[in-house]
């Protein structure tokens, strides 16, 4: 694949590393949950979830916002956060957070590619569709993996995250592009 941009090729990039550790995930993530004292999950899961929200807080002091963006921004975390909290596994809690990076870092590198008149189609679409055909991929390899299994739900969990990512990144594109504009 020929990549429009330096930006195109970097988010390829993350993409590839994201798609390497849901899948190493899959062969290394029980055994080292198991390993491991039981709260020591939990801690891991919510140390990730600050993480997150550090480099979210500091990409918004790094670059300028406008009021409306930082309150988009504030209220997409709080529906993660929410949608999260109402999780009852660390399995739920992780494949919402894996595939809404995954999802992301695919949308940027397929918005670049559009933005340079490469892609024909809507990035969201492509990514989205992307995505949902990881997370079944990902659920069949569990079919081989002795102590895991295939699970329709967790394409679903998969799918939805995916699906919220892209729609939040598309939110803050638009209110960046159309709103803030405005005022």
């Amino acid at each position: 694949m020929r990549f429009t941009s330096k930006s195109e090729k970097k988010y390829w990039y993350y993409t590839l590393v994201v798609l390497i550790g849901i899948i190493g995930s899959i062969f290394l993530g029980r055994p080292l949950i198991d390993a491991l004292p039981q709260h020591f999950a939990s801690m891991g899961f919510a140390a990730v979830l600050w993480s997150v929200l550090g480099i979210i807080v500091l990409h918004g002091l790094v670059t300028k916002k406008h009021i409306l963006e930082i309150a988009l921004w504030i209220g997409i975390f709080s529906v993660y956060f929410l949608i999260v909290l109402r999780m009852t596994s660390e399995e739920e809690r992780s494949h919402m957070i894996e595939f809404s990076i995954l999802a992301i870092c695919i949308y940027a590198a397929l918005k670049e590619r559009h933005q340079h008149a490469v892609l024909k189609y809507h990035p969201a679409i492509i990514a989205f569709a992307i995505s949902v055909i990881i997370g079944a991929l990902d659920e069949f390899i569990q079919l081989f993996v002795p102590g895991r299994v295939f699970d329709w739900i967790d394409i679903g969990f998969n799918s939805f995250a995916a699906f919220f990512a892209i729609a939040a990144s598309t939110a803050l594109s638009w209110v960046r592009s159309k709103l803030i504009k405005a005022f």
